[in-house]
């Protein structure tokens, strides 16, 4: 009778196993983590092999997203650079990033009704959709001449002051703004600047249209 070779129920910390394709992305993650800190450490395959006590030919395939490895390798492999194994999985799945840069004195400039001259609205930010959900101006004033009409408009609008002092009008009522003061209402009151009390001017005006904005 021939005789089976022993199966061993504990698993091998450094075999090599082939990732699945859903593995992929998290193998390559680690590998890119572990060859960025060796690298920064000015640490050779062979410096970082020899004391997580695995071979140089593993490390190289952990490093390249080739090699699926165990906790415990992984917690030799943080140790010897200095980092926590949370760190190897620290920015793993991140969602991409998707914001909109406005450069300085690069915002489209918008001209309202009611403006004249000294007075122009620098829009921050383009919502692509159909729907406008929000707008955000940069609002410069220069001329304390000029006399402003009214506007309306759906939604509600926020203004945080900037520079320069304002007397702004809501309805009925009117407010004394300088820098570091906030106004929040309603866009379809008639609203606007009453009278410009220190020039230049400059304020922040953020208007959200919510699900019921108009586009």
């Amino acid at each position: 009778m021939v005789a089976k070779p022993a199966v061993s129920i504990f698993p091998d910390p450094t075999v090599v196993s082939t990732p699945s394709p859903e593995d992929k992305s998290l193998e390559r993650h680690i590998g890119n983590v572990v060859r960025d800190l060796r690298l920064q450490q000015r640490l050779t395959i062979a410096d970082v092999a020899s004391q997580a006590q695995i071979s140089r030919g593993m490390l190289s395939k952990i490093e390249n997203g080739q090699a699926s490895t165990s906790l415990d390798t992984l917690a030799k492999l943080s140790s010897v650079l200095g980092v926590s194994m949370a760190h190897l999985f620290r920015d793993y799945d991140r969602p991409d990033g998707g914001a909109q840069l406005v450069k300085s004195d690069a915002g489209m400039e918008v001209v309202r009704r009611g403006t004249k001259r000294g007075h122009t609205y620098q829009l921050l930010a383009y919502d692509k959709g159909p729907r406008k959900s929000f707008e955000p101006f940069l609002i410069s004033m220069d001329d304390s001449s000029e006399i402003f009409q009214s506007f309306e408009h759906p939604g509600t609008e926020f203004i945080y002051m900037l520079q320069g002092r304002i007397e702004y009008r809501h309805g009925q009522q009117t407010y004394l703004l300088g820098p570091g003061d906030a106004l929040t209402f309603r866009g379809e009151v008639p609203h606007g600047p009453e009278k410009l009390l220190e020039v230049p001017i400059r304020f922040l005006s953020i208007i959200v249209y919510g699900e019921a904005g108009e586009g």
